[in-house]
């Protein structure tokens, strides 16, 4: 693992912090393309959550590095956990979390595959604990607006303009030659769960990676970041009940 992905706390840190929200960065480890590693997912998550972390009072843990990439098992390298051990993983955390004084998690997932972090978020949520997915569609239809990313989320499915640009940003030493060249289409995909990605795209990639730039990818986390102000208030809202003699 890059070291520059895990937190350098140390114990004393993380006590005198106090942090009662922690951020955990969820990737994959699947093709990119010719141009883009393997950890890209992994990559961009947490780009994302060290962004959140530098805005707000955050405990920032390492990243799961291999999810649900069972669609692109075509492609050498690609590495993938079933469903029922990536929620198991999450649950875990968090429950481990919870024991050490930390109430609400952040899940924030680098991999549109990773479909059953919604259903943890969903039962945890359900049970009454704090737990949140981010960012959400509308956070990264507001990052492309702000960030003048021209490819819509559709087309930008997989190693596009938005994969491209964050890392062009945060790690443009893994980026290699050739996505200058590279843009494929594919809107169309109802059937990428029964065929895979190889049914779509014979290069691994869907969308417009030669729009992408590193001034794009800055613009993307920041307006990610701007956008979680309402996700954090949400997990550290404090509850109150009123018992019915107050009421009275």
């Amino acid at each position: 693992m890059d070291v520059s992905l895990v937190p350098a706390d140390t114990s004393e840190d993380v006590r005198e912090r106090g942090a009662k929200v922690a951020v955990l960065p969820v990737g994959s480890y699947e093709q990119h393309g010719p141009y883009l590693p393997l950890a890209t997912d992994t990559l961009v998550a947490c780009a994302v959550a060290r962004e959140l972390a530098d805005a707000y009072p955050v405990r920032l843990l390492p990243p799961v590095t291999i999810g649900c990439s069972h669609e692109h098992a075509d492609w050498p390298g690609t590495v993938s956990v079933s469903s029922v051990t990536l929620h198991a993983v999450v649950r875990d955390i968090a429950d481990s979390l919870r024991r050490s004084g930390v109430d609400a998690l952040v899940v924030v997932n680098g991999h549109g595959g990773n479909y059953v972090l919604g259903n943890v978020v969903q039962e945890s949520s359900a049970r009454g604990e704090r737990m949140a997915l981010f960012p959400a569609a509308e956070d990264w239809e507001t990052a492309r607006q702000r960030a003048g990313v021209v490819t819509s989320l559709l087309t930008d499915m997989h190693a596009g303009e938005i994969e491209t640009s964050i890392l062009l940003h945060a790690h443009p030493e893994l980026v290699r030659p050739g996505f200058e060249a590279a843009d494929f289409v594919a809107d169309d995909r109802r059937h990428l769960l029964s065929l895979g990605m190889s049914a779509y795209t014979a290069s691994g990639v869907i969308g417009r990676p030669s729009l992408g730039s590193a001034e794009k990818g800055k613009e993307l986390l920041a307006s990610l970041a701007d956008s979680f102000a309402e996700c954090f208030a949400l997990l550290t809202a404090v509850t109150v009940t009123v018992s019915e003699d107050e009421r009275a």
